[in-house]
């Protein structure tokens, strides 16, 4: 089973930015973040296939997020810049054998870390 650990949260005033990462004990074919904000449903934000390289985006998260790795470190890793009060959530980064977006498809989550934006 994939053991997943998440870091970089906290608080960030609008218009800032913070990169979050996850430390991978494992992969599988398919790595993703969520985030989910209190009392929301649960929402993907991005995801990397490894097997062809792709990465996808939300339409939130499309030009202002960006998702890289380092093979080295087998880590995982979300930079989040003009970040906006909306973007207060818990993220989580997420593993799953297929590509989805979808939160039932992924079997191994982090514990997830804090990102507070104020206005």
């Amino acid at each position: 089973q994939v053991q997943l650990v998440e870091s970089g949260g906290g608080l960030v005033q609008a218009g800032g930015s913070l990169r979050l990462s996850c430390e991978m004990s494992g992969r599988t074919n398919v790595m993703a973040w969520f985030r989910q904000a209190p009392g929301e449903v649960v929402e993907f934000v991005g995801a990397v296939s490894w097997s062809d390289g792709d990465i996808y985006y939300a339409d939130s998260a499309k030009g202002r997020f960006t998702i890289s790795s380092d093979n080295t470190k087998d880590a995982l890793y979300l930079q989040m810049n003009s970040l906006k009060p909306d973007d207060t959530a818990v993220y989580y980064c997420a593993a799953a054998d297929i590509l989805s977006r979808s939160p039932i498809d992924f079997r191994s989550w982090g514990p997830g870390t804090q990102v507070t934006v104020s206005s």
